[in-house]
Formats: C-alpha cells, structure tokens, sequence
C-alpha cells in the first residue's frame, strides 16, 4: 500500500467516524429537548400551590418518559454497541439528567431512593454492560447527586409554601444518602466534585430544619401525628 493509499483509507475511516458522532448528536438533541420539558414539568413543585400538584406533575413526566424510550431506542441504532464507551461521551450529560429526573419523579412520589435498576427501566435500557446500551454506575450517581441538590431548593421552597414537616424528611433523606455516599472509594473526579456539592447541600437543609426549630415550626412526623 502506497502512502497515498495509507492516508485515503484513513480519511475514509475518519469520515466514516464523523458521519456516524453526527448521527449521535442528532438523536442526542431530540433528548435533551425532553429533557428540558420534563424538567419544566416538575419544576412547578417549588411554587407555593406545586405541592399539590406533584402527583399530576410525575404523571406527565412520566408520560414524556415514554418519548425518552423512543429517543434511546433510536440512539441505539447509530452506533455498533461493543463501541458504546468510544461515543459514551456524546450522551454522558443527557443520561445524568435523565437519571437525576427518574430519581426526583420517584423520591416525588415514595420519598425513596430510585434503585439503578429501576432508573434504567424508567429509559428503557440496561443495568448489566455485556447487554447492550446500559446505565453506567458513574452516570447513575451523578444523577443521585443532582437531584440532592434539587432536594435541598424543595426544602427551602417547602418553608415558603407552609409545608414544615417536608424539610425535615427531606434532611433526614439526605443524610442517609450521604452515609451512602460516604461508604463509595470514589476516584471518578467529576464525580468526587459533585459528592463535595452534596456536602453543601446537607449544610443548607440543616439550616433550614434548625431555622424552623427554634421557631418552633419544625415538629418530628411521629409527633405530629400523635395529635
């Protein structure tokens, strides 16, 4: 093979490279649109009257939900699937966010922690890597993470809106989950970066709960519910 030759096939390879990242990016856009909307959708809960609506609210998120299955389903046929790590780049962010927005439907609706495995039912994908288009341990954490942030806005939002108990189950949440958290040997930079914002997030709901306490507000759910 002559040089000429040497560097035509490596241009096609190139080319053939790019057309198929083009590809990604396409369908990768469609998502994040989705993404947006859900997102929409669900931030209504921080607003005075959001409370009540919740259940309406994780309802429509969870139809839109339905079009992120779809989405996934085509972004699955742009690639070669034992490739999915070379290109995992283009859709890291958007699967974080789709994770952090299965993760607040649930805590919205059970005030649970959402399981990886249910995450990845939510987008209609897989736990296991050797079965194909996966949610990545990494990329299911991170959604956790930010969706504690989100947690520690409701507890304040929750003040506003006259709802005293929220916070306190919210804090009590986050508190778990920062001795979950605490239990992981995290080397994932990103990651460790967004664990030392959950740090901050537990600072900030503390805040809160002590502010209602010592106005008196602040009543366990057991207590309330013993009157």
């Amino acid at each position: 093979m002559s040089v000429t030759e040497m560097f035509s096939y490596i241009q096609g390879f190139l080319s053939a490279d790019q057309d198929i990242r083009e590809d990604i990016r396409k369908v990768v856009q469609t998502l994040e649109q989705t993404a947006r909307e859900i997102l929409t959708v669900l931030q209504s809960v921080h607003q005075p009257s959001g409370f009540k609506e919740i259940p309406s609210k994780c309802a429509k998120a969870r139809e839109l939900f339905c079009t992120v299955r779809t989405q996934i389903a085509e972004l699955k046929t742009k690639f070669p699937m034992e490739q999915y790590y070379r290109f995992h780049e283009h859709w890291r962010f958007v699967l974080q966010r789709l994770a952090f927005l299965a993760a607040f439907v649930v805590y919205l609706e059970s005030e649970s922690l959402v399981k990886r495995e249910e995450v990845a039912q939510i987008l209609g994908i897989e736990v296991v890597r050797e079965k194909g288009f996966h949610l990545d341990v990494e990329d299911y954490l991170a959604g956790v993470l930010i969706m504690a942030s989100e947690l520690s806005r409701l507890a304040v939002n929750s003040v506003t809106a006259g709802d005293y108990n929220r916070p306190l189950r919210i804090s009590n949440f986050i508190n778990e989950l920062d001795s979950g958290f605490r239990l992981l040997n995290l080397k994932n930079d990103p990651l460790r970066k967004r664990y030392d914002g959950l740090k901050y997030d537990v600072k900030k709901i503390e805040e809160v709960v002590y502010d209602l306490s010592i106005r008196g507000l602040a009543k366990e759910p057991e207590a309330a519910g013993e009157k």
